[in-house]
């Protein structure tokens, strides 16, 4: 059976339109993409140096000052939460 000539350009005109709609879907999500991380590459940057100046002990460096102050927090946590136990 053959196809109409209303139906052949029906499929055209919906093979066009999500073309579209995909080619303009890649250029938002990739807009976003971009500046998202050149957000989260900003705020790492900022981070470290704030480490770098105020957090580091003498001859540390800024990953070493994060592992210890991260591990810190965890022994704080971990201390809150068996005072918090006590108390039951």
């Amino acid at each position: 059976m053959a196809k109409s000539k209303l139906v052949e350009a029906n499929e055209k005109i919906a093979e066009g339109v999500a073309g579209g709609y995909k080619k303009i879907e890649e250029g938002v999500v990739g807009g976003y993409k971009k500046i998202e991380e050149g957000a989260v590459s900003g705020f790492n940057r900022m981070a470290d140096k704030f480490v770098d100046k105020f957090l580091t002990k003498e001859g540390e460096s800024v990953e070493e000052a994060k592992e210890r102050m991260a591990a810190e927090q965890k022994e704080r946590e971990e201390k809150n939460s068996k005072n918090l136990h006590i108390g039951d």
